[in-house]
């Protein structure tokens, strides 16, 4: 299988519809979930603060 026929272009433009997508996605859930969300978010800096690079 080989994508060479494929451009750049083509390609960035594909990632960036699909990057918008999950974003739109990504926010209907906040919205119908927000309790979730909050712990979510609260989980993730924990993790981040956590983390060390």
């Amino acid at each position: 299988m080989d994508g060479t026929d494929e451009t750049d272009a083509e390609r960035r433009r594909r990632r960036a519809r699909f990057l918008r997508d999950l974003a739109e996605a990504r926010e209907l859930r906040d919205r119908v979930q927000p309790r979730r969300v909050k712990v979510a978010r609260l989980r993730h800096a924990m993790r981040m603060r956590t983390f060390r690079w």
